[in-house]
């Protein structure tokens, strides 16, 4: 993808990922989008809400570079950094359809049933192989990740993201109405009723 395309707001740029593929080449890899989340700067559920960090740092651009931490000190996400250089934003890749490269992330999952392969963030990192090292790295360029847009472009649903605590209302998870490859919503217990 072009970094023209990251380079918008990360609520833009969310529902327009569905439907991408999300790929490894070097590893035959390849899977289709099918939930992202976006998070802002202006959002107390982002990472960057309150200052700028080395480990946050790829948030705040260049847009089309990797952001992945560990969530819970346990599993590494990844998101995409968007928008303007030194506003931080991002697309967190929450879920995919696998598409080819099945028994290598069998593999790596342990032998679970296909629909649990990428089935949530951690999932997805673990199958295609994804850590800290690629923090950082241009998706637009010398990253082993890449999106590629081969023209699909499925019906998208909006609805609130998963597990966050702040801001647990708004609604900024996008994903394929219907999939089964989309992972299951669950409100954070810290969440304001």
């Amino acid at each position: 993808m072009p970094r023209a395309f990251f380079a918008r707001d990360a609520t833009v740029v969310g529902p327009e990922l569905v439907g991408m593929v999300l790929s490894r080449p070097d590893e035959g890899l390849f899977a289709r989008v099918v939930e992202v989340e976006a998070y802002r700067q202006d959002d107390p559920a982002c990472h960057a809400y309150r200052r700028r960090t080395e480990r946050n740092a790829p948030l705040w651009g260049p847009s089309g570079h990797a952001y992945v931490y560990r969530s819970y000190g346990v599993h590494w996400c990844v998101n995409v950094a968007t928008g303007s250089d030194g506003v931080a934003q991002g697309c967190l890749m929450r879920a995919a359809q696998p598409l080819a490269g099945h028994e290598l992330m069998r593999t790596r999952r342990g032998g679970v049933a296909d629909v649990e392969l990428l089935r949530g963030p951690a999932k997805l990192c673990e199958a295609f192989g994804i850590t800290g090292a690629l923090s950082g790295r241009d998706l637009c360029g010398d990253a082993p990740i890449v999106l590629l847009d081969d023209g699909t472009r499925p019906d998208v649903a909006a609805g609130p993201r998963v597990g966050v605590s702040q801001a647990a209302d708004w609604p900024w998870r996008f994903f394929v109405d219907g999939s089964r490859w989309v992972s299951v919503y669950r409100r954070s217990p810290r969440a304001p009723r």
